[in-house]
């Protein structure tokens, strides 16, 4: 029977979301808007399938898969973990001229208790400053 722990935030940024997808497909600089981030790179463009490489500020290297990706709406990364995948899901919904910006994570499979509770109380705490940082920078690069 597989378990799963889910936890997600959300925030709004006064922006299309046009403009926070591109802040998205520039992998390399996800540690100028995420705090929790030290390096990040993938190996193709910003793709359903390709494969990517995170360092976060706490923690190993680790590598992910962008499993699915819809223009200016969402994308979808998968971390492989010892009998858990963690799953990550950005949502981008349309409110006028704003944007309401939601980031899921969720941990399945048989150890996803063990990796929910080790991994996924440290994303918790930092999930709050990831959003706080992406509304900083989409507002900053669209002011005038």
């Amino acid at each position: 029977r597989s378990i799963m722990i889910q936890f997600s935030e959300a925030i709004s940024i006064n922006v299309v979301p046009e403009s926070i997808f591109a802040l998205y497909v520039v992998v390399a600089t996800w540690k100028h808007w995420d705090p929790e981030v030290a390096s990040s790179s993938i190996t193709g463009a910003f793709i359903s399938g390709v494969a990517g490489t995170l360092r976060p500020t706490q923690g190993l290297e680790t590598t992910f898969r962008i499993t699915s990706v819809e223009k200016n709406k969402s994308f979808t990364a998968e971390f492989g973990l010892p009998l858990c995948t963690a799953t990550f899901e950005h949502e981008l919904l349309p409110s006028g001229h704003s944007t309401r910006v939601i980031h899921r994570v969720t941990f399945k499979g048989f150890l996803a208790f063990i990796f929910g509770r080790l991994v996924g109380s440290q994303i918790r705490k930092g999930l709050p400053g990831t959003m706080q940082g992406l509304k900083r920078a989409a507002e900053s690069t669209t002011a005038t």
